[in-house]
């Protein structure tokens, strides 16, 4: 959410120790707990926006959930960071720093969310709209924290609200089944709170539709696929989650005004700035250069795709990086793979001052996502050509060019999918349900050679089944737990 008086609440439950020399002791001024915080819709408003702030946060969803899809034949890690090394080649373990980090960051957006649940409807001095789109990006973003969760370590604890209430924050894992419950229950909560879309001064923040969305995300995991259906029609029949007329315009600034980002992370240039950017932009042009495309991506692309441009930048290949020296030309010396992602190098004008827009608002689920998921969801239960009048949708925004699709398969959709959404950290997650259904064989598929970087074209990937399919829990918090946390099984 943008806005220039962002409030970060890091804790809102304080604790003060005693003890202190009778002559230091002063009369604290301003301070806030759950007690006293909640007073006015202000404090409401505030209190969801220290949610909203943890999007930027560069262990929260830049770099670490960046990492989670690195295993992917997408794209390989580049830089120094050993933890995204380990990651893309499956040998982390317990120890791995990006482990670490998903568990700590999205189990505190459980925590300013279940806090903002427990204490809003206690405020009277409220607009009764405001309360309620209040609980309902509350009870969103529990949900996005408890997903999130889900799909990177499996098996999780699960706060209720009088474990919350009874500060009781050691509690063993909750079955997926279970987790799954907990997050449909959230997210059908915050589609009845939430609404359908928003004016220019609330862009940014999450409606009925993004609820919708993570919902029909949730059933296709869950392999509900009538559910699914039934949820995600909702999102694409409705117009104010359109696609955009252009495709590359989800990746410019044009994508503040579209109706197809169903969620995004909003920032403000040196103020509160997003880095998500910087990890696909190379090294010289401002950014780290970890997230390389690979020679497989490259080749996915059908000829007359207008979509390869606007994701990948290859050899040859000219951008205007803001520098006031007209374009520039993307050389093989900025990319161990030949390839860098377009659709993430967002510049300012050298009017502006240039380098990185850390403006940019980057897309974090969109309704592409979502057609070609129901399309999924009907191939898999009416067969080949229930899903092609939504294939064809995203193809036809993609390009009037591109040759309808009939009779469309799963071969059909995976490719689709990969296509559409590259670099958006779908990919080793749709791989790793595929090969859960034996439809893919992700193995193979991972140690193809157009799946590495050329200096790792020699090493051999072991995927372990089901072992890989889920992170380890991280050995900190099961030596934090004293043993109330029970690891992963094979780790």
């Amino acid at each position: 959410m943008k806005s220039k008086n962002i409030l970060y609440i890091a804790a809102l439950a304080m604790v003060f120790t005693a003890g202190c020399k009778k002559d230091l002791d002063l009369k604290q001024q301003g301070v806030y707990n759950t007690d006293n915080y909640f007073r006015n819709q202000a404090d409401a408003i505030n209190s969801i926006t220290g949610i909203y702030s943890l999007l930027e946060g560069e262990d929260y969803i830049a770099h670490a959930e960046t990492t989670f899809d690195v295993a992917s034949d997408d794209y390989w890690r580049s830089g120094d960071h050993s933890e995204d090394e380990a990651i893309e080649n499956l040998t982390y373990d317990a120890s791995n720093a990006q482990v670490n980090y998903s568990w700590k960051w999205k189990y505190e957006t459980v925590n300013r969310s279940t806090n903002c649940i427990l204490n809003i409807p206690k405020i009277t001095a409220i607009d009764p709209a405001i309360k309620n789109r209040s609980m309902g990006e509350a009870y969103f973003f529990r949900a996005f924290g408890y997903w999130r969760l889900m799909v990177i370590y499996g098996d999780v604890p699960i706060i209720t609200e009088e474990d919350f209430t009874k500060q009781n924050f050691n509690v063993p894992k909750s079955s997926i089944e279970d987790v799954r419950k907990q997050i449909e229950s959230d997210l059908k909560q915050a589609v009845s709170l939430l609404p359908e879309s928003y004016g220019p001064a609330d862009r940014g923040r999450v409606s009925k539709g993004t609820a919708l969305g993570l919902l029909t995300k949730l059933y296709m995991y869950w392999e509900k696929f009538p559910e699914a259906i039934a949820t995600g029609q909702q999102v694409v029949s409705n117009s104010n989650y359109a696609l955009a007329d252009n495709y590359q315009d989800n990746f410019t600034r044009a994508n503040e005004n579209s109706k197809e980002i169903l969620l995004s992370i909003q920032a403000i240039q040196n103020v509160i700035q997003n880095d998500f950017t910087v990890y696909y932009i190379p090294r010289p042009w401002g950014g780290y250069g970890f997230s390389q495309p690979l020679q497989g991506l490259s080749d996915e692309f059908e000829p007359n795709d207008p979509r390869k441009q606007a994701t990948l930048l290859s050899v040859g290949d000219k951008i205007d990086i803001g520098d006031g020296n007209g374009l520039t030309t993307f050389t093989s010396d900025l990319s161990a793979t030949g390839f860098a992602f377009r659709k993430y190098a967002v510049f300012n004008s050298a009017n502006a001052g240039g380098g990185v827009d850390h403006t940019f608002a980057v897309p974090l689920m969109r309704s592409a996502d979502i057609y070609l998921l129901v399309a999924e969801a009907l191939i898999r239960t009416q067969g080949a050509g229930a899903g092609d009048a939504l294939i064809n949708q995203v193809r036809h925004r993609a390009s009037a060019a591109l040759k309808p699709v009939s009779g469309a398969g799963m071969k059909e959709l995976i490719h689709e999918r990969r296509v559409e959404l590259a670099g958006e950290g779908e990919r080793h997650q749709d791989l790793m349900r595929w090969d859960k259904d034996k439809i893919v064989d992700i193995a193979a598929i991972y140690n193809s050679p157009v799946s590495k970087a050329p200096i790792d074209k020699n090493k051999n990937v072991v995927f372990v089944r089901p072992k890989h399919y889920y992170y380890p829990i991280p050995q900190v918090e099961i030596d934090k737990s004293k043993g109330v946390l029970k690891q992963n099984p094979n780790f």
